[in-house]
């Protein structure tokens, strides 16, 4: 009787396996059976798919990605190419948040029930029509040239991403031979708008300065006094000069380390880890259904003086790009973000619309009164420290930052913000990596290029 009842058993743990493994091989068909049906392994099955797989076209319908002869092709153009990478993704899948990966399926024709073939035998495969400006992500990467960082813009009150680029990247028409050996490009297969996270040095003082908004009552009467240096628990906290005394809105706009330390001590582990888990610290966004890096804010037994760093975004702080581009978004928006989408439309072969994107308002990252003062002041650093002149009439909003990354290396240069006309609703966040021109002059000036034309594009 008891072999019997331990055979009865073992057969039962094989019958649930078995049905669970079934389960799991059936919902991954599902999801997953368009990516594995085009593999290289299974080039003798998607060998007459590809003659018919579909087009990746930009929001002008400049054709992107296109099949001519069996051979997946790329725009004529090197720059928009270059440009487009990350976006589109390559032709051996490589980059895996490009829209050629992550709707391989559609692109190929593919379905769940007769796979990569039709009732006639034959596929076809649906084109792909992107939000992106082609000729804007150009402008970008030729702004970025040979450093590496990312750039992006978007509506934010349609959502709809018009610029979105990472650098170093590399010819998806012509892959150089020593792609994978080659320092210079070192994270070329990554989406940095999408899959990184950096320091974020004094753009994260837009966090502090909310935390401060909601829980310091005399926030526009207080005074602090900016020396220069300060110490805290035996350790300096510095600024690059001496301020004096400074009023709040003149602490953000001339960015001092000193004034926002003390104000992210004053406020404590508590409302200022609250408060960036309330903007999105920790918190998984996604573009069309892309998952993002999560930034983290993390100051648990943080003594006051990494407390201080954190608050001007140093200590351990991290930041994605997107979640920031958002973020913008949200301020712009009056603390609630239309999310970002980049693909138009993904349209059949007879012209019929298989799936239509759209922005979908998101969750609240600020309160409206918050939002609304924080967009003052960050209108005050553009008129009264960078210089409204680099935008035009944009009326725009922003925040420079330097995140220092040591190891001997210069700094993460940032400038991250969002325009208030109502003419021209676009947030944009850019990153030069490692530049020591300071975040005005590189950041700065590519946000300036970026943002003029982008007008363009909205109006």
């Amino acid at each position: 009787m008891k072999t019997t009842g331990r055979r009865s058993l073992i057969l039962i743990i094989l019958t649930v396996a078995f049905f669970f493994g079934l389960s799991v091989f059936l919902y991954g068909l599902v999801t997953h059976g368009g990516a594995w049906a085009i593999q290289p392994f299974n080039g003798h099955l998607t060998g007459a798919s590809t003659s018919s797989a579909g087009r990746v076209l930009d929001r002008n319908g400049t054709v992107l990605a296109q099949t001519k002869n069996g051979k997946r092709v790329y725009t004529d153009d090197l720059e928009t190419r270059r440009a487009m990478l990350h976006a589109v993704g390559d032709s051996n899948g490589f980059i895996s948040t490009g829209v050629q990966s992550v709707y391989c399926g559609e692109l190929f024709g593919y379905n769940p029930i007769t796979g990569l073939a039709s009732p006639t035998g034959k596929s076809a495969g649906c084109d792909i029509n992107l939000t992106l400006d082609a000729s804007l992500c150009r402008l970008a990467r030729e702004k970025l040239g040979d450093r590496n960082g990312v750039a992006a813009v978007y509506n934010y009150k349609t959502g709809e991403m018009l610029c979105m680029v990472s650098t170093p990247d590399f010819d998806p028409q012509n892959p150089p031979k020593d792609l994978d050996t080659n320092k210079a490009y070192s994270g070329a297969y990554l989406n940095k708008v999408l899959s990184s996270t950096f320091i974020p040095g004094s753009i994260f003082k837009t966090v502090t300065s909310a935390a401060a908004i909601e829980n310091i009552s005399d926030l526009d009467s207080r005074v602090w006094n900016c020396p220069g240096s300060i110490t805290v628990n035996g350790n300096q906290i510095t600024d690059i000069r001496s301020y004096g005394k400074l009023h709040f809105k003149d602490a953000l706009a001339k960015s001092s380390n000193v004034a926002f330390a003390q104000i992210a001590i004053e406020l404590g582990t508590e409302r200022m880890s609250a408060e960036a888990q309330s903007m999105g610290f920790g918190h998984n966004f996604s573009l069309d259904g892309i998952s993002c890096a999560k930034s983290s804010y993390s100051v648990k037994g943080a003594s006051e003086d990494e407390l201080g760093w954190s608050g001007v975004g140093q200590y351990t702080d991290l930041v994605n790009p997107f979640h920031f581009l958002v973020l913008m978004g949200a301020v712009a928006n009056g603390g609630t973000p239309v999310m970002p989408y980049m693909v138009k439309s993904i349209v059949q072969p007879l012209g019929l619309p298989q799936k239509t994107g759209s922005g979908q308002m998101g969750s609240e990252l600020l309160q409206p009164s918050t939002a609304e003062r924080l967009k003052s002041y960050l209108r005050y650093n553009v008129t009264n420290q960078y210089g409204d002149s680099m935008f035009s009439n944009l009326a725009v909003c922003a925040k420079t930052g330097t995140g220092e990354v040591g190891g001997g290396k210069s700094p993460n240069c940032w400038m991250v913000g969002f325009s208030s006309n109502s003419s021209t609703p676009l947030a944009f966040v850019v990153l030069v990596e490692n530049s020591s021109s300071g975040s005005l002059s590189s950041a700065g000036r590519i946000a300036s290029s970026l943002m003029t034309a982008a007008a363009k594009v909205v109006s």
